[in-house]
């Protein structure tokens, strides 16, 4: 782990998880299709959250796995940014301003995930 890093608050990557989150909440807060609402949400939520579960387990090789799963779930938002995307639920400059995020966060934890190894 790095011991620079007292707090998963500090960790960049979550930040910017944190926005990807906050952003899609409020993007799709009056979408009516509450199943593909649900889903997005929940994999955006869950890039923060396994990020900081991992860093909380205190073993590096745990938090390698949580941000696996949090790239994993980075993915997850990406692909459905698509679908919206072709459904029209979101427009061009949501989704270019979107994937830009959730590409910069998915490098993030990678890199992070780098440096764990």
């Amino acid at each position: 782990m790095n011991k620079s890093i007292k707090k998963f608050e500090d960790i960049i990557a979550w930040q910017k998880a944190r926005k990807l989150s906050l952003c899609i909440y409020k993007l799709f807060q009056n979408n009516k299709d509450f199943s593909f609402k649900d889903q997005i949400c929940r994999a955006s939520i869950s890039v923060s959250n396994n990020i900081a579960e991992g860093f909380e387990r205190r073993s590096s090789k745990e938090f390698r796995a949580f941000l696996y799963i949090a790239k994993a779930s980075c993915g997850e938002v990406r692909s459905m940014l698509y679908i919206a995307l072709d459904l029209e639920y979101i427009n061009e400059h949501n989704f270019d301003k979107l994937i830009e995020l959730s590409t910069e966060t998915s490098r993030l934890i990678y890199g992070f995930i780098r440096n764990l190894e």
